[in-house]
């Protein structure tokens, strides 16, 4: 098939592709009830006229969290009128002028003007709203850790949830969403005053639920018989191996792509096959660019190895190839494996972490096919 025929063929085997796109929010979300139910009465005091509950929505990276969040805001928007829920993700607005941009955008339906207009009156306009119309406010900042990277996190929670002592009756209360529990001791005495949440906590999804989730997302993605069971049960057990649930929506999409560049009418072994190749190497290229020297320099000492090192021999050949303190060794082991580049398996033996088996995650020819590239 030639590339017109890539554009222009009318027919698809996608009956909704938005069904697998990162934003898209499911009819059907299953499996995190009690956790949009801890939300709900978290938000309920709101309704009442009290003040809400601040919250911490906590779990690993893909377990639902900015779902749910978001699910529960549009619940509470629909049945009242006396609640404002502003959803923001802090990896796009970390300043504090671009975080009470999105809630002068909720409240008003545009963003203030950027320059000529002190942040002082942008945030008196959002205050004397609330007071004067009675309406309290939730702020959901979504991978909140990127606002303490950008130093504003302190000034910003300062600035919401002590609000009221300057404009009386005003309700404010802030969700965080993030996958540890480290920011909350880094804020200052007077946000901790007023920042005293409750927990709600997301676990990873089991095999099951997994199955399931990404079962109904072929269902409103792609037509009947497109995905078989069998090839479905193979992007599970990848997902799950992976450890991460968009991994697997996101392999659907490739899958159903590859297989309409092939004007094929199902999703075949080999579409899946070279999704799952493409796929591992698009991630492992992307990722590896995202490191600086340093831990590039650690993660090709284990890609050299013969040999399978624990967490002692490696720190000793680094720290003679790297002019580093033990703390960055440790600091840089620690971000491969959260970035999935490594695995590390106590084997029982050893001292301060070295009986740390190191395990590389990918195929070594691949790291050299991704930094020649």
């Amino acid at each position: 098939m030639g590339i017109e025929d890539i554009l222009m063929h009318d027919e698809s085997i996608f009956q909704n592709i938005n069904a697998f796109d990162p934003d898209y929010m499911p009819e059907n979300f299953n499996y995190r009830d009690t956790q949009m139910e801890g939300m709900a009465m978290a938000i309920r005091p709101a309704i009442s006229g009290g003040k809400p509950t601040n919250s911490i929505i906590l779990g690993p990276c893909a377990t639902g969290k900015t779902t749910a969040t978001r699910k529960v805001f549009e619940l509470v928007e629909k049945n009242t009128e006396k609640v404002i829920c502003c959803y923001i993700n802090c990896q796009l607005h970390t300043t504090r002028f671009g975080i009470f941009s999105q809630i002068h955008k909720k409240i008003f339906g545009h963003i203030p003007p950027e320059t000529g207009v002190p942040f002082s009156r942008i945030y008196e306009k959002i205050m004397q709203f609330l007071q004067n119309e009675k309406k309290s406010l939730i702020v959901a900042l979504d991978d909140v850790n990127y606002l303490f990277q950008s130093k504003n996190a302190n000034k910003i929670f300062y600035d919401l949830l002590r609000a009221y002592e300057e404009y009386p009756g005003v309700k404010t209360g802030i969700f965080t969403l993030l996958s540890d529990l480290e920011f909350r001791y880094a804020f200052d005495k007077n946000v901790n005053t007023v920042f005293i949440p409750q927990d709600i906590t997301f676990q990873p999804y089991t095999y099951s639920e997994i199955s399931d989730i990404l079962s109904d997302r072929v269902k409103v993605g792609f037509y009947p018989n497109v995905l078989s069971d069998e090839l479905l049960d193979e992007i599970v057990d990848y997902t799950i191996n992976k450890g991460d649930l968009r991994i697997g929506i996101d392999l659907l999409r490739i899958t159903g792509n590859i297989a309409e560049a092939n004007a094929s009418r199902s999703i075949k072994p080999e579409h899946l096959e070279e999704a799952i190749s493409s796929h591992i190497s698009f991630n492992l290229s992307a990722t590896l660019k995202s490191l600086n020297d340093v831990e590039k320099s650690l993660l090709e000492i284990v890609v050299e190895s013969d040999d399978i090192l624990n967490a002692g021999e490696l720190s000793e050949i680094f720290l003679k190839k790297e002019d580093v303190s033990y703390a960055t060794f440790n600091r840089t082991l620690e971000k491969l494996e959260f970035l999935r580049l490594i695995d590390t398996k106590f084997t029982g033996k050893g001292v301060r972490g070295n009986s740390r088996e190191i395990i590389l995650r990918f195929n070594p020819e691949d790291f050299y096919k991704c930094c020649n590239q």
